[in-house]
């Protein structure tokens, strides 16, 4: 029964999900389906503990307090001194804001953890700058779309968090592999936006005010407070001297003081901040809640062991392996939103993998990058619609920005399966 609990379960969860049902209910109807073919009612009797075990889990309980750190520094406009702060310093550049708007995601994705947050906090503040100044709207539009999608590559990283809660991998070692990989990765983005304005100057403003020594002196004061955040939090875990769940909760304080002292963050806004941060942890954590249903049912049906024999019996060189594997995910990232493609998939996967003498931190990096691609890719891209509905240009105009930066994230793809060690050399270096 193993096979046809397989095959429903799956055909279940594709009609589910085409029909516009919320992944995480596809997921938990078709798992649960999958147990009640395989064994009937009885197979449903450990699901509650399971389940229970599974999100009762320290791990776990670092998402909604990075979620709330974010939520804060949003709530509190620090975002907008910030951004000032981070233009005088990277203005001289070609592209001049749209380097900004690269640079500023992914040193505010040290702190949020968050592609959605990401986007949303430099695309309000950087939007009505763009716009006055002139600056070509299909550039800016891509420019932060695939800039936020750094926040779920460069720690903290919430996708690594749901990642590691999975596979039982050391949060802080996978913080660690994402390090150099992020860093890499913005650094293309910014080599491609101004290749391209040097090649095409109409796409920046005519005159671009460049700054002097005294501007980036006091940017670089205006940005401090945020990139002390960043040293802290990401410092802690590193040094081993705090947990991730430990560090989450020193850095909500702090972002609390800094919203206090930089920002506008008033009692009223510390109560809407801790609203939008149940919010988005409620949603999250939902998703992850019906993916351990799903992840129950793959295991004691007996599917990630059958999945594992099967691959291996195909004997397939990695190059091709990794290839299907890049595939799917591309395809994945066109209809699933990206906890829901790291939820669904990692149970199936990791233990052939594994078996298969891949390493997990370096395919945790590989995964994040790939549903990077899926947050901008349409239809349903949550960047796509993030920058969207800021800019209000349409969703056209979005995606023809965001379109360069897919052939640069499958490239770096390409540049991570080549070079595994730019994803482990990092995590073998630091505290367990």
């Amino acid at each position: 029964m193993t096979g046809l609990g397989t095959v429903v379960g799956v055909v279940l969860f594709l009609l589910l999900l085409f029909g516009g049902m919320w992944v995480p209910y596809a997921i938990g109807i078709a798992g649960t389906l999958m147990l009640l073919i395989y064994d009937g009612p009885a197979s449903l009797n450990a699901l509650g503990y399971v389940v229970w075990g599974s999100m009762d889990s320290g791990t776990l309980s670092a998402i909604p307090l990075f979620v709330l750190m974010a939520a804060i520094l949003l709530r509190s406009g620090v975002s907008g001194a910030f951004y000032d702060g981070l233009s005088a310093i990277v203005r001289p550049l070609p592209g001049g804001l749209l380097q900004t708007n690269i640079a500023g995601c992914a040193l505010f994705s040290a702190i949020s953890g968050s592609s959605i947050t990401t986007a949303a906090a430099l695309g309000m503040v950087a939007i009505p700058k763009l716009r006055e100044q002139g600056y070509d709207s299909s550039m800016a539009s891509g420019s932060l779309a695939a800039g936020g999608t750094l926040g779920i590559l460069i720690p903290p990283s919430i996708a690594m968090i749901i990642y590691g809660s999975f596979t039982e991998l050391s949060i802080s070692r996978l913080f660690a592999a994402g390090l150099i990989p992020g860093a890499l990765l913005a650094a293309m983005f910014m080599i491609y936006v101004g290749l391209r304005c040097l090649l095409k100057p109409s796409l920046v403003p005519a005159v671009t005010t460049s700054s002097s020594l005294r501007e980036a002196a006091l940017g670089a004061l205006g940005i401090l407070p945020l990139v002390l955040l960043m040293v802290v939090v990401l410092g802690s875990i590193y040094l081993g001297i705090a947990t991730p769940t430990e560090a989450a909760a020193v850095g909500s304080a702090m972002a609390l003081v800094i919203g206090l002292l930089f920002g506008d963050l008033s009692p009223a806004k510390i109560a809407e901040a801790a609203v939008d941060a149940v919010k988005m942890s409620a949603a999250i954590l939902f998703i992850v809640f019906a993916a351990f249903v799903f992840a129950y049912a793959v295991e004691i049906t007996g599917i990630a062991q059958s999945l594992t024999t099967w691959l291996i019996g195909l004997e397939l060189d990695r190059a091709t392996l990794l290839f299907g594997i890049v595939l799917m995910y591309v395809l994945l990232g066109c209809l699933i939103d990206s906890v829901g493609m790291i939820v669904l998939t990692v149970p199936l996967l990791t233990p052939a993998l594994s078996a298969m003498g891949f390493d997990l931190f370096w395919f945790g990096v590989l995964l994040v990058i790939l549903v990077e691609l899926g947050q901008i890719t349409p239809p349903f891209g949550i960047n796509l619609f993030i920058i969207d509905g800021l800019s209000g240009r349409g969703m056209a105009e979005v995606v023809r920005g965001v379109l360069p930066y897919h052939l640069i994230i499958l490239l770096f793809v390409l540049i991570i399966i080549s070079f595994p060690a730019l994803a482990t050399w990092l995590p073998n270096r630091i505290h367990p």
